[in-house]
Order: structure tokens, then C-alpha cells, then sequence
């Protein structure tokens, strides 16, 4: 819900601008991918200074962890949208380029990922661990889709990423579909709890916001439509997650008597 509200404020509360909303999402991947590079330098800075410091017999270990690592943890949001917003160049080059790289990689993980599970005889409907780790990976897959269509709309027509994206798109709705029916299975076996409900509810809204990408997938890929449509279709239904986000914070208490 926050995440919703920060977008609100990016766009100036201006809910009628669906160009603004993509900018919103384009501005989280860039924030990601920039943070993570932050992140790394920090690491590697990190280990050579107190490699060095460990050299001349001094262990700096718990101050520079206390004071330097903790702060500039807290400041890399802000040192990345810095960036972003300073020198949009960078961002706009670099984070396309990921995007369709991890694009590509993640179908192919996918599909490994799938084979494994069925040769494994690993299931999500007995085990919870697995469906809470199968529901992460399903919403980080969705943040891949999402970001990469963003991205691929920056640059001329690719049509290698776009059938790209179709095939991910395609893959993450199996999984989807896989996870929608161990919910439902617990569901039965187990009956309704606030958790199941959210799960079942964010799992049906990735599920509707799929097929729509999927179709619109589609029809760039082989009615030569411009990719910019399936932007749209995501922008218009941002606010559908917003919804959501406040009735789960707000109704879903109430409902089970905040128990």
C-alpha cells in the first residue's frame, strides 16, 4: 500500500496520466538495478577496508558495520534515484540492456525449474514452505515481466525480446495456475485464514494482469502491434493492485476479527 502511495505522489496524484504511471514503473527498475550496483561497489569497498585495516593488526569490523555499512545501507535509495534523476542517461541505458538480459535467462530457469519440480516429485499443495517460496518467485517473475516490457518499449522493435516476453509470459501463467490450485487445495483441506485469502487474492489479480499481457503479447507478436499497448494495459491496471493493497490492510482485519 505504500508502494501504491509513493506512486501517487510520483505522478503528482495526477490518476488520469497512464504515461506517468509507466514512468513510475520504469523508475522502481532503474532504482533496482541501480541499487543493486551500489550495493556490490559498497561490498567490494567494504571487504577491502577491512582487509586492509586487518593488515596493519587493527579490527574495525564492528565500528565500520555499526556506523558506515547501516547508513549506507539507508542512504542507497536515495543515492540511486540521485542518479536517476541527475543523470537519467546512465539508467536509461543500463537498465534496458538487464532487463532484456534477465528476460531471456529467467524463460530458460523457468522451464528448467518446472522439468525439476515434476522429476523431483516436489509439490506445493502439502508442503507451505514450498508454496511460500513458490508465490516469491511468481511475484519477482511478474516484477521481470512487467520491467522488461518497460524497457523494451525504450529501444526500436525487437521483435527476439518480444517473443521473449510471450513465452515468459506464457511460462509464469503455468505457474500461476500451479500455485492458484495449491491454494485452492489448502483452502479446502484447511479452510479460510487471513493469509490463505491474501494469497488467493493476489494470486487471482496476477493471474488476470497475465492474461491481459498475454493477449496483448500476443497480438504485438502476430497482429504487428506496437508494444506500447501492453503498456497500457499494465498502467490501467495499477490501480486494481491499489485497491487491493488497502482492502487487505484495512478489510482483511476486519473480516477475520483482527485474529
Amino acid at each position: 500500500m505504500l508502494w501504491c502511495l509513493y506512486g501517487l505522489i510520483f505522478i503528482d496524484f495526477d490518476t488520469k496520466d497512464k504515461i506517468r504511471r509507466i514512468d513510475y514503473i520504469k523508475y522502481n527498475g532503474e532504482l533496482a538495478i541501480l541499487m543493486a550496483l551500489i550495493a556490490i561497489t559498497g561490498g567490494i569497498l567494504t571487504g577491502v577496508t577491512i582487509n586492509l585495516f586487518a593488515a596493519i593488526e587493527l579490527r574495525v569490523e564492528e565500528f565500520y558495520v555499526n556506523y558506515i555499512v547501516v547508513s549506507g545501507m539507508v542512504s542507497v535509495p536515495i543515492v540511486a534515484t540521485f542518479i536517476i534523476r541527475k543523470y537519467p542517461f546512465i539508467a536509461n541505458k543500463i537498465a534496458p540492456v538487464i532487463a532484456n538480459i534477465f528476460s531471456a535467462i529467467v524463460l530458460i530457469t523457468l522451464i528448467v525449474y518446472l522439468v525439476s519440480i515434476i522429476v523431483a516429485g516436489k509439490d506445493p499443495y502439502n508442503d507451505r514452505d514450498f508454496l511460500i517460496i513458490f508465490n516469491a518467485m511468481l511475484l519477482g517473475v511478474m516484477a521481470i515481466v512487467v520491467f522488461s516490457i518497460s524497457g523494451t518499449s525504450l529501444n526500436k522493435r525487437q521483435r527476439f525480446n518480444e517473443r521473449t516476453l510471450f513465452a515468459l509470459t506464457i511460462v509464469t501463467l503455468l505457474i500461476d495456475l500451479v500455485a492458484l490450485s495449491a491454494i485452492l487445495y489448502r483452502l479446502g483441506e484447511y479452510g479460510f485464514t487471513p493469509n490463505r485469502a491474501v494469497v488467493l487474492g493476489s494470486n487471482l489479480l496476477i493471474f488476470g494482469n497475465l492474461v491481459l499481457i498475454m493477449i496483448d503479447l500476443y497480438r504485438v507478436n502476430f497482429k504487428n502491434k506496437q508494444i506500447s499497448v501492453v503498456e497500457m494495459t499494465i498502467a490501467r491496471y495499477l490501480p486494481v493492485y491499489t485497491l487491493w493493497t488497502i482492502f487487505v490492510v484495512f478489510g482483511i482485519p476486519l473480516i477475520f476479527g483482527f485474529k
